[in-house]
């Protein structure tokens, strides 16, 4: 496989597994929980589901694919519990399945292809590449916030904690 072909295909499925690491944290937290903020210059879990969402449809979706943007990027951020943590869970499900599909359609040729997202021109692979880092970033966060927020280990790594087999002969 090529890299442009590995690039693609390690893409998606990154924002797909992303994407069930936010659905395990909007099914741990309460409604409460999802839209907690702390201060007015946080954003609560809410809000940053509802980024995601428009930033990858914005940037698939649009720059990518060659949707109609629509985004309303303020409204992401204005959002004060309006979606219960099963409608942002289903929006995000959706968003990413969506965005997955449009990535593991590129060709090799179309990853050089120019385009224009917000104020920026750039290529479809830079695209791509932004939205898998944006997506993991605000992942981290919610991450974090659900930790904060309950206490749990989320248990995403727990087989690199596993014991040592000492029934091997080096």
């Amino acid at each position: 496989m090529g890299a442009d072909a590995e690039f693609i295909r390690f893409s998606a499925e990154k924002l797909e597994q992303l994407r069930g690491r936010i659905e395990d944290c909007l099914g741990r937290l309460s409604d409460g929980q999802v839209w907690m903020r702390n201060s007015g210059n946080e954003n609560a879990v809410g809000n940053l589901v509802l980024h995601l969402c428009g930033n990858v449809t914005q940037w698939i979706g649009t720059g990518v694919a060659g949707r109609p943007d629509q985004r309303q990027r303020d409204q992401e951020f204005a959002a004060r519990g309006e979606v219960q943590p099963a409608e942002l869970a289903a929006r995000i499900h959706a968003v990413v399945e969506d965005a997955a599909a449009v990535i593991r359609s590129l060709t090799p040729q179309r990853l050089a292809e120019r385009t224009k997202v917000q104020q920026y021109n750039l290529t479809v692979l830079e695209a791509v590449y932004h939205v898998v880092e944006h997506f993991s970033m605000h992942t981290g966060q919610i991450l974090f916030a659900t930790k904060l927020l309950t206490g749990q280990d989320l248990g995403y790594y727990r087989h690199l904690s596993a014991p040592a087999r000492t029934d091997t002969v080096p």
